[in-house]
């Protein structure tokens, strides 16, 4: 064995493993005989699934006659050698084809190539396609060329990584070694590909519209501040899309959406990520209520063309995503499922501040005094009723002073047109008849501007610009925002949003240098 040192590390040779060590002095001596370890130019023309789809129906006799010749390439994930001969196990972006090594096809220096071969390796191969005694479709290799040299090991079981930690912040290596995890990413690219499908049959035309904003708006979230040397001036990553899609319905472009990443600089949980994937439209001429309809079928259709079925499983739960989900006010909701609702008079309760501060304090929720009617109601729905949504439900007509870009009910101005969709106790979109009152909305902004100068950092600035666009006249519109990683997640069984995001946040870690210690079992 070479001794030479390992090249292209920062790390000292003492720190490193020794099978790193030993692979990089193969690839040390490579380069030695001036063999390029990371090679290009090499294309495949034949993939893994097509090669079993085309020829596992054929026994050995009917495909020894063809001499299909066949060239494939991918990562070496198994070697069971034999001395003179040896099988191979290659994964390409499809699927699995074994390879069949011998010294004899090979020759001396293609064979002492294989002998150099890691499991973890990219290669190609070209061969004839023969049937092993127990039928499994193998190329018998007449060429082996490495493309690209691995310098780390894989872990050794190939059924995924049980270290969620790994798992989600070297993101490449799960996906080398979990085939669920590469199957719901590629559910996740269906999914968006059926939601943009969806809109596109429906007359919506795809819009995309800012990700830095001068004014924070569109949503009640803490954004992401930065600042614009050259402008000098202060910028903010969007927290929603909302105001920028309604400015092109005033515009003239009736139904558009936007399939957008967002950024709250909130706290991180199995439900939150700081960046996330909204889907956002609106429609001229429709009310919220023509949006649930849309909503239902919405959802229900991409559950039948991914996942061939409206009837799933989430975390153990089966959810019905078919037929007409039940439709519910907020506060017949609170009546319906929170101890609140049990209470004499419980409906003069429901919008009177001290019933309302009062029960809060009797549950110990975290009620801030100064906050609206509206802003307490909603303290205990969240507290009591949310997680009790299991089926698909639509949670309408929601307090005005929690809905500032909504707009007022004509019978009830306490109330405003808009629901929220829950399932499995999380919300999964927002929507409601639009505010197209420039008067009105500009009364609301002012509200939420006291409200951030009161300590609200999650109210919506006041944004002028927007008001005169409204003055200009907005048809009547309904917008609606829909969750995407939560769909997804309900969608692929995922329990975390950080299983269905590739890169996900986290928190940085203290070593000098992330993945620095190689990854196997111990």
């Amino acid at each position: 064995m070479s001794e030479a040192k390992p090249s292209n590390t920062s790390k000292p040779e003492q720190d490193l493993s020794e099978q790193v060590r030993v692979r990089f002095e193969k690839l040390a001596r490579l380069r030695e005989q001036k063999e390029n370890p990371y090679k290009n130019g090499y294309v495949p023309s034949s993939l893994a699934a097509q090669l079993h789809s085309d020829f596992d129906v054929k026994n050995k006799e009917e495909l020894e006659p063809l001499q299909q010749h066949c060239s494939v390439a991918g990562r070496v994930l198994a070697i069971r050698d034999f001395g003179k001969a040896a099988f191979v196990r290659l994964r390409d972006r499809t699927g699995i084809i074994q390879l069949f090594i011998q010294r004899d096809k090979l020759g001396a220096e293609g064979y002492a190539g294989y002998k150099d071969l890691d499991i973890g390796d990219i290669v190609f191969s070209e061969g004839t396609l023969f049937k092993t005694k127990t039928n499994e479709l193998s190329v018998n290799a007449e060429k082996l060329i490495l493309l690209s040299k691995s310098l780390r090991p894989l872990p050794e079981k190939f059924h995924g990584i049980a270290d969620v930690e790994i798992k989600y912040r070297q993101r490449y290596l799960d996906l080398i070694m979990s085939e669920e995890t590469r199957a719901t990413f590629r559910k996740r690219s269906k999914i968006i590909e059926e939601l943009r499908r969806f809109f596109l049959d429906h007359d919506f035309m795809e819009v995309e519209t800012p990700m830095m904003h001068s004014v924070a708006g569109g949503a009640t979230a803490r954004p992401f501040k930065t600042h614009h040397n050259a402008l000098d001036m202060p910028l903010f990553m969007r927290i929603a899309p909302e105001l920028y899609l309604k400015r092109l319905v005033v515009g003239g472009f009736d139904r558009v959406f936007e399939i957008n990443r967002n950024f709250r600089n909130e706290g991180m949980s199995i439900k939150h990520n700081p960046e996330f994937t909204m889907l956002e439209f609106y429609q001229a001429y429709a009310t919220f209520e023509d949006l649930i309809q849309l909503t239902e079928k919405l959802f229900q259709q991409v559950a039948s063309r991914v996942l061939g079925t409206t009837e799933i499983t989430y975390q153990g739960t089966k959810i019905d995503l078919g037929g007409t989900w039940e439709r519910i006010g907020v506060e017949d909701a609170i009546c319906k499922y929170a101890e609140f609702g049990q209470l004499p008079d419980v409906r003069k309760k429901l919008r009177d501040r001290a019933s309302l501060l009062d029960y809060g304090k009797k549950k110990n929720f975290h009620m801030d005094p100064k906050d609206s009617v509206g802003g307490l109601m909603m303290v205990i729905f969240d507290e009591e009723v949310e997680s009790k949504l299991i089926q698909p439900t639509f949670v309408t007509h929601y307090p005005l002073d929690v809905s500032p870009l909504s707009r007022k009910n004509e019978k009830d101005p306490f109330i405003v047109d808009r629901f929220e969709l829950f399932i499995y106790g999380r919300e999964m979109a927002n929507a409601f008849s639009e505010l197209n009152d420039p008067v009105d909305q500009k009364e609301r902004f002012e509200a939420q501007v006291q409200a951030k100068e009161a300590g609200n950092e999650e109210a919506c600035d006041m944004d002028e610009d927007y008001v005169v666009a409204l003055e200009y006249g907005m048809p009547p519109t309904a917008g609606e925002g829909i969750g995407i990683d939560r769909m997804i997640m309900l969608l692929t069984d995922s329990p975390s949003i950080r299983d269905v995001i590739l890169f996900p946040q986290m928190r940085p870690i203290k070593t000098e240098r992330a993945g620095s210690e190689p990854i196997g079992e111990t």
